[in-house]
């Protein structure tokens, strides 16, 4: 069926107020000052409301944001007691079925540990149960589910006390995925796209593999996207070695969340120096500098996108020697072609980021990580110094440097809330690594669809002949102004009207 031909009516664009938008089919057609509006067989009046590109996450995981949002969410617990208090109401709630729960944070407890297995047993009243720390590169788990997956016992990472790290935790998290049920898995990513849609969303990029959550979820969410409405599904596939995946299932990309390390609240983020907190370590690389290359060379002969996930100065390293030597082999244009991407960057030296800028690599970053763990006595203080916590995400540092940057949430971990991601890149913890409002408003919609590999002319963009990605909301003051409260608390502004692709996906609901 043809779709309508909508006039969106009385906005402001650009500081211009009474203006407004024609969609005709998936693209816009008009654009101008409401006395000059063309005829067109359906008017959407957002009189005195702000319009601007749609938002694109550049990070998720759809299945664990929903599951989230409908079940167990341990974000916010402010000590250990409140945590199990939590589990405890859920346990009683959900009588003997399957617990899986995100978000707890033991940095920002009195306490400063993660609940034993005793006392996860007695919270979960004997039930499996699964529950990722706020990073999900661990977990604390309850008896009832190692014995479902008795071989993690024998894995590297494995504790007594039931707190999981490195291969330990991947056994267990496929474990705890395995029994998700078909009716869970749907109901939790329609959840996550309604969720996406509402705030003004109409992309999420799908971070899947093998230890996070499986081509059948993958393949699940991709055909939602296909068959009904909310915003559209970018997936990427992290496994080594792994291209044949991307022309399969119309990826965008074959790396993602490919680990080459942890995350440094699970003190396994690669370091060239020990943790600050626990002198022991220095976190662990996945994979060898050859593993990296390969994967590199693999994808870049196929031009195929690949990607890593790398939080440490070592893992970053390692990936930029690998693009070095895949650039050696290859040329620096092929490799550019290709717009490898990598996920999280936080750590990375200036010779790290001038290999990346020259051959084109894409910096999929999570401006709220700072938010959440910055600053002084916070997470990422007590695990690396004062003066490694300090150098931690430079954004303004990346932007300079020429990189491609996208914003995500790597929901989960932080909550989908792009105006979020805004306001922590505005007001980093850490002034020199601040962006600019312009920059951080490209990096949270043009910069999703870049780092995408999305051709459309004018993608992300608000002009004549570019895809109808739109977001309405309920504010009339400048954007420069909305930031600024945001950096100060005030809460985000309300999205009255989202629209994907043509499509309005949220809002407007008369309609």
């Amino acid at each position: 069926m043809r779709a309508l031909t909508t006039l969106i009516a009385g906005v402001t664009i650009r500081a211009r107020p009474d203006q407004g938008v024609v969609i005709d089919g998936s693209k816009l057609a008009w654009i101008g000052p409401m006395s000059q509006a063309p005829t067109t067989e359906r008017t959407v009046d957002m009189a005195g409301c702000l319009l601007l590109p749609a938002f694109v996450d550049a990070h998720v995981h759809a299945t664990a944001t929903g599951l989230s949002l409908s079940g167990l969410d341990l974000h916010g617990t402010t000590s250990l007691q409140d945590a199990l208090e939590r589990v405890a109401a859920h346990a009683d709630a959900h009588s003997g079925q399957l617990i899986i729960g995100t978000g707890w944070d033991e940095t920002t407890w009195p306490e400063r540990r993660a609940p034993t297995l005793k006392e996860l047993d007695a919270a979960t009243r004997g039930a499996p149960a699964y529950l990722a720390r706020v990073d999900v590169h661990s977990a604390v788990v309850s008896t009832a589910l190692l014995d479902r997956c008795p071989k993690a016992r024998a894995c590297n990472g494995f504790n007594h006390n039931g707190h999981l790290r490195l291969e330990a935790h991947h056994a267990v998290r496929r474990a705890a995925q395995a029994a998700i049920t078909p009716g869970q898995r749907i109901a939790a990513q329609r959840a996550t796209r309604l969720r996406a849609g509402e705030l003004g969303i109409a992309a999420i990029h799908e971070m899947a593999g093998p230890d996070i959550s499986g081509r059948h979820d993958l393949e699940t969410l991709l055909h939602l996207a296909r068959t009904e409405d909310g915003p559209e599904v970018l997936g990427y596939w992290g496994e080594l070695g792994e291209t044949d995946i991307v022309a399969e299932l119309g990826l965008s990309g074959a790396g993602g969340d490919l680990f080459c390390d942890g995350a440094f609240g699970s003190h396994t983020a690669a370091l060239h120096e020990p943790y600050q907190d626990a002198k022991h370590t220095s976190g662990s690389l996945y994979f060898t500098d050859e593993q990296i290359a390969g994967h590199l060379t693999r994808a870049t002969r196929a031009r195929i996108q690949a990607g890593f996930h790398c939080i440490g100065d070592a893992a970053i390293d390692q990936i930029a020697r690998g693009f070095e030597s895949v650039a050696a082999e290859f040329g620096d244009l092929p490799v550019r072609h290709c717009r490898h991407r990598l996920e999280h960057l936080e750590m990375p030296s200036a010779a790290a980021m001038a290999t990346f800028a020259r051959l084109g690599v894409v910096a999929s970053v999570q401006p709220a990580f700072d938010a959440a763990w910055g600053g002084v006595g916070r997470m990422y203080e007590t695990r690396l110094g004062a003066a490694r916590a300090e150098g931690l995400n430079p954004l303004s540092n990346l932007a300079a440097t020429g990189l491609t940057i996208a914003f995500g949430s790597d929901s989960p971990v932080t909550p989908i809330n792009p105006w979020a991601g805004i306001s922590a890149a505005v007001g980093h913890r850490t002034p020199a690594n601040r962006m600019s409002v312009g920059q951080a408003m490209v990096a949270a919609t043009v910069g999703g669809w870049r780092a995408a590999r999305r051709p459309d002319p004018g993608v992300g963009r608000i002009e004549v002949g570019a895809p109808a990605h739109l977001a309405v909301w309920a504010i009339e003051e400048p954007l420069a102004d909305l930031v600024a409260g945001l950096v100060d608390g005030a809460a985000p502004p309300r999205c009255t009207l989202t629209v994907a692709g043509g499509r309005i996906i949220n809002g407007a609901e008369e309609l």
